[in-house]
């Protein structure tokens, strides 16, 4: 992939920034298989980290765990629901266990039913990401993906989150798709190829990248911090 992944502009709305879930905030408990995703693709990079993590653990720790990392969601007057964040996660558990359960918290409860105008209500927040895994879009949001098993793997979402866990981007965790900012970023500058099962041979071109000067726009950036050095 790498250096063949065609160029992208990624022309996202302006957002609204995702509500963070505080002590008083009532949380529920939702089936997994039954969250709509918001968005296009993940990196399964970091999808098997999180299935290793998981198949540890008992479904009471797996519980305990996501109680401490609840999923925004959006509800129609149907009951449906709308996954704002946590899609990696969430695919990882999936992945192991089709009848898993997460905690999450409303963060809007929407007057209408049809799916057609809650994915408008949510295309005008901003908390929708139309790129499918070649960074090709945006895709008309009717034909976005209704399962997170149907997503598609963008390997450069891989790579942003493997320099984010070593430290070279800095989390921003109310910010709608941070890290496919900074995938489209690096997806147009010159990589050697790579995949999300390989990421190393890009890793060291997309370290020196993403703590350039010509990073410092994007929000996370680390490039005058120790991590960067």
């Amino acid at each position: 992939m790498g250096s063949m992944a065609p160029g992208v502009s990624l022309s996202l709305p302006p957002y609204q920034r995702i509500p963070e879930a505080g002590k008083d905030t009532e949380l529920i408990e939702v089936s997994i298989a039954e969250l709509q995703p918001t968005q296009w693709c993940i990196g399964l990079a970091e999808v098997w980290a999180r299935q290793e993590d998981f198949s540890k653990d008992s479904r009471e720790e797996r519980l305990d765990y996501l109680k401490g990392k609840p999923v925004p969601l959006v509800r129609s007057a149907a009951g449906k629901l709308w996954m704002v964040d946590r899609h990696h996660r969430l695919r990882g558990l999936h992945g192991l266990d089709a009848h898993a359960s997460a905690w999450g918290y409303v963060i809007a409860d929407l007057p209408f039913s049809e799916r057609d105008d809650v994915l408008r209500f949510l295309q005008q927040q901003g908390w929708l990401y139309l790129y499918d895994g070649r960074g090709q879009g945006p895709r008309a949001s009717e034909e976005l993906p209704t399962s997170l098993m149907d997503l598609d793997d963008d390997p450069y979402r891989s790579l942003v989150w493997k320099l984010k866990k070593e430290g070279a981007i800095k989390p921003q965790a109310q910010i709608p798709y941070h890290e496919f900012r900074w995938g489209a970023w690096l997806r147009r500058r010159p990589l050697p190829p790579f995949s999300s099962r390989q990421l190393e041979p890009a890793l060291p071109a997309a370290r020196r990248l993403v703590c350039s000067p010509s990073a410092s726009s994007l929000a996370g950036w680390r490039g005058d911090k120790r991590s960067c050095r």
